[in-house]
């Protein structure tokens, strides 16, 4: 069974830590706590997370690739190294 989070104390790297899947999304969980979490996602070329929004302000890291975020149907374009944070209570995808 794998852990519910990454082990601490340890070093590791984002892009060494999950693989692509084929038309897939895999993620796995950083850190979790009652305040927030913390999770790492592959999305696939043409894969998306459906719109929703969190109680929290949520940052994009893009490790990888080119994506494209929604916030408040707004689209923004982020490259390997941007990040963007996604404010709480506001529509992001």
């Amino acid at each position: 069974m794998e852990p519910l989070e990454f082990a601490k104390a340890v070093s590791f790297s984002f892009e060494k830590e999950v693989n692509y899947s084929d038309n897939a999304i895999v993620s796995k969980t950083v850190l979790k706590k009652k305040t927030g979490n913390v999770s790492l996602f592959a999305f696939d070329k043409g894969q998306e997370l459906s719109e929703h929004s969190a109680p929290f302000d949520a940052l994009v890291q893009i490790i990888d690739g080119e994506g494209t975020i929604l916030i408040d149907k707004k689209p923004y374009v982020l490259g390997k190294g941007e990040s963007i944070v996604m404010p709480a209570n506001i529509p992001h995808a």
